[in-house]
């Protein structure tokens, strides 16, 4: 799953964040309402997990804004406010579920799970199937084929491809892959992306006709099915 976190404080933000990368979903992270309403705002997340109490738009109208524009995908909020008074205006903002601070990691876990599993069973099913060109990925049984032949990813891999391929056709930046991959906010000046997208093209495209996976020489990488 591409999950939103919307929360200010960094330390608790890290903490999760780590978590659900580990447990194999891709996530953004948003220090604000306001951030995290633009990139809620663009599209393309299975799950949103938001902060009640944020700097510049607090979590309620940030996920009743998204609500007033027809946005269906799964909220989770997280809060210190756990009265009965305070979970009800969760859920009638728009919420699908809430979650007292401080809680348990492997409880968010299996909430936002949950979210997934039920919106998967919803005529609104969330996409977990990407396919570029005879490259297919399954998101919920960690399967990747080209050519319907099985290639085993190591998990880092997996989410490199996973992004690359949610974002199929559009040139991906170095930027974009440290932060969405590798959660760095910063340039360690290593050649990290470059050892795993040689070891990804290795396994997707060494033994195959046609190459999928492009260097875009000066802005990044791209995976497509094209012949440029």
């Amino acid at each position: 799953m591409r999950i939103l976190l919307v929360e200010d404080d960094a330390e608790a933000a890290a903490y999760a964040a780590k978590g659900l990368r580990e447990a194999g979903h891709v996530v953004d992270h948003a220090l604000d309402g306001e951030s995290g309403l633009n990139m809620a705002s663009s599209g393309g997340y299975d799950a949103y997990v938001i902060d009640r109490m944020l700097p510049k738009m607090d979590g309620l109208a940030l996920l009743a804004n998204r609500r007033d524009e027809g946005d269906e995908t799964p909220a989770l909020f997280l809060s210190a406010l756990g009265e009965v008074d305070d979970r009800v205006s969760g859920l009638k903002a728009g919420g699908d579920d809430y979650l007292v601070k401080p809680y348990a990691f492997p409880e968010l876990l299996a909430r936002i799970e949950a979210m997934g599993r039920r919106r998967a069973s919803s005529p609104s099913e969330v996409t977990t199937r990407f396919t570029v060109g005879d490259l297919e990925l399954d998101v919920l049984t960690r399967a990747v084929r080209r050519a319907e032949r099985k290639i085993d990813l190591q998990p880092r891999e997996f989410r490199l491809l996973e992004y690359l391929m949610r974002h199929a056709g559009q040139v991906v930046t170095r930027t974009m892959l440290l932060e969405n991959v590798w959660e760095y906010h910063f340039d360690p000046q290593t050649n990290v992306i470059d050892v795993h997208i040689s070891r990804l093209r290795a396994k997707i495209d060494k033994d195959f006709d046609k190459p999928l996976l492009k260097t875009i020489r000066g802005a990044g990488y791209r995976l497509s099915d094209d012949n440029e």
